[in-house]
């Protein structure tokens, strides 16, 4: 009898240390698979969830995948269980439960009276707070309004860090410098007319892991360079206009010769508004498009201020219109180069006319394979990491891809950003030989957009 309750006492505590998440409807439209992604603990879905999940089916924007999605995965575990004692999610994996109760009352029907599913969310996890005094009861949510509640309560909440990066340092450095170069060298980068290089072992200096870009000095001069990590050769980069587009400082250099490089099939140009992140790639697209059999130019549709979509007036191509806008805007910058009657204008007319250049919301896009495709993905800080990941995993052969955005312009509620899909895949893929992260700081659209940008 002894050892029986030695090990009843044992397999106590155990539980104890296993926590209990309460999921908030906004995990599980950020993330799908959401609940497999919290290891031994058990995971608590109040009803109301599934009800806010079945108002998000019909659409065709990621939420509304992920709903259905969810919904599917759900359907697999179906069992009595999951609604009485919860159902096993798998080795080293806790159950999952699905509280059929909707009651407010306590201190949250104290608190707050209005019958809302945040509400019962909350009261859902003070429920399990009591119940279970032993055990860490943690409400998981990206609405920070909600956790500040709970917080106000003394309910322990937590945002979704799974997909969020650790560190977005790297967001802030421009162009790295290297100092000391021996003078030879600098001059020897500067008569290689070919473009072949230098071997990096003549610098004696750290060699970077991946396709990188760097300023080399010496006593005498400078030289912006790119080592590739195939030959592990530096080379020089020299400024060359792109489709009438000419970079106007080493940044935008170095963007134009990645987004110009065939090695590099993924790039991440991030920066500031007005660095000229889009103008660039769009242009480098049009440059290149005779390589690829379609250039394709989105952006997720994504409302200031709550306004939906449907309420905008016109039909389905006049709602869309404000949101692809800056696209279009980009594109004119390109064609007023140019004279109106030239060729290159003539040109841009023809690949719109036979959607050899498309324009289109990023939703639009979804279930395609993309083959050779020159891919730009605008605002792409909008985007959640699941949703990069799907789009990423769309590419065939010959296809390249380019996220542009800014880490600080989140339109998202539910973003920020260390959790964006853009921060996700720049340091994820950070080393990989065909990736190339470009961050761009200095701005080119005015001074007054550039003093804005920085101090607003």
């Amino acid at each position: 009898m002894a050892k029986k309750s030695d090990s009843k006492s044992k397999s106590s505590n155990e539980r104890s240390n296993v926590k209990i998440f309460v999921l908030d409807t906004n995990i599980l439209l950020h993330d799908f698979r959401a609940i497999y992604n919290f290891a031994e603990n058990d995971i608590v879905i109040p009803i109301i969830v599934l009800e806010e999940l079945d108002k998000f089916k019909k659409g065709s924007d990621q939420i509304n995948f992920n709903a259905r999605e969810f919904v599917r995965e759900l359907d697999k575990l179906t069992d009595d269980d999951l609604f009485v004692t919860g159902v096993k999610l798998g080795d080293g994996r806790g159950t999952l439960l699905i509280d059929t109760n909707s009651s407010i009352d306590g201190r949250v029907r104290e608190a707050f009276s209005e019958r809302i599913p945040d509400h019962i969310i909350l009261n859902t996890t003070e429920r399990y707070t009591v119940k279970f005094p032993e055990r860490r009861v943690v409400l998981v949510s990206k609405d920070v309004n909600l956790r500040m509640k709970a917080k106000s309560l003394g309910i322990h909440s937590e945002d979704y860090e799974n997909d969020k990066v650790e560190n977005i340092d790297f967001f802030e450095e421009g162009i790295k410098v290297i100092s000391g170069v021996n003078d030879a060298l600098i001059v020897k980068l500067y008569e290689d007319k070919k473009g072949e290089g230098l071997p990096f072992t003549d610098f004696k200096i750290k060699q970077p892991e991946s396709h990188d870009y760097f300023i080399m000095k010496s006593d005498k001069g400078s030289v912006v360079c790119y080592y590739n990590p195939f030959k592990k050769t530096v080379t020089r980069i020299s400024k060359k206009k792109v489709y009438g587009i000419e970079p106007r400082n080493s940044e935008q250099m170095i963007a134009l010769h990645a987004l110009s490089n065939p090695e590099i099939e993924l790039i991440a140009l991030t920066g500031k508004a007005g660095t000229g992140k889009t103008l660039l790639a769009l242009a480098s697209a049009i440059q290149q498009n005779e390589l690829y059999d379609q250039v394709l130019l989105a952006r997720p549709m994504v409302s200031l201020a709550d306004k939906d979509m449907g309420f905008l007036p016109g039909g389905e191509k006049d709602k869309i219109k404000p949101f692809m806008q800056p696209l279009f805007d980009n594109l004119t910058v390109i064609k007023q180069v140019f004279k109106n009657t030239g060729i290159e204008v003539h040109n841009i007319d023809q690949m719109l006319a036979n959607q050899h250049l498309l324009i289109t919301p990023l939703a639009y896009i979804r279930g395609r394979s993309l083959s050779k495709v020159f891919f730009i993905i605008d605002e792409s800080q909008n985007l959640t990491p699941h949703e990069v990941k799907t789009i990423i995993t769309r590419a065939g052969e010959g296809t390249k891809i380019v996220f542009t955005g800014d880490i600080q312009q989140i339109d998202s509620p539910y973003l920020d950003s260390m959790s964006n899909g853009l921060s996700h895949i720049s340091e994820r893929m950070r080393g990989q030989d065909m990736f190339a992260h470009v961050n761009l700081i200095k701005g080119e659209r005015s001074r007054l957009a550039d003093i804005a940008s920085s101090l607003l």
